[in-house]
């Protein structure tokens, strides 16, 4: 069965950090690509990050550029999304998603194959 787990949300206070996990299994890790998704309530789901296992092509959304991190290690079929400076607008249900082959700049909204379960952020001011 195919699974992505989200894990490592919590209760943050602003400018702190937390550091979020996306375990897969169930499909060939190497040949998606890994995106995190949020939505927080009475909004629109939004991409956050996007990295691609095949080529390794990076995105962020512009509200957390510069701010977190994505990376991937493949041995671990683990993708991880760190997350600094947060700020109360960072709150929200953090999920993942995974698309076969690589995406481009439309990467927000091209049609993932799967999606996990969130994890929840929620940053106190």
């Amino acid at each position: 069965d195919v699974q992505l787990q989200a894990s490592g949300g919590g209760l943050v206070q602003a400018g702190g950090s937390l550091r979020l996990s996306c375990a897969a299994s169930g499909f060939t890790f190497d040949d998606y690509t890994i995106t995190w998704f949020r939505q927080a309530p009475g909004k629109e789901r939004e991409g956050v990050s996007s990295i691609s296992n095949s080529n390794g092509r990076i995105y962020y959304s512009d509200a957390v550029k510069g701010r977190f991190t994505i990376s991937s290690v493949n041995a671990k079929n683990t993708v991880y999304l760190q997350m600094n400076n947060l700020n109360p607008e960072d709150t929200a249900i953090y999920y993942c998603g995974a698309l076969f082959g690589s995406v481009g700049r439309m990467w927000a909204s091209a049609p993932y194959d799967y999606w996990g379960q969130g994890t929840l952020v929620t940053v106190s001011s």
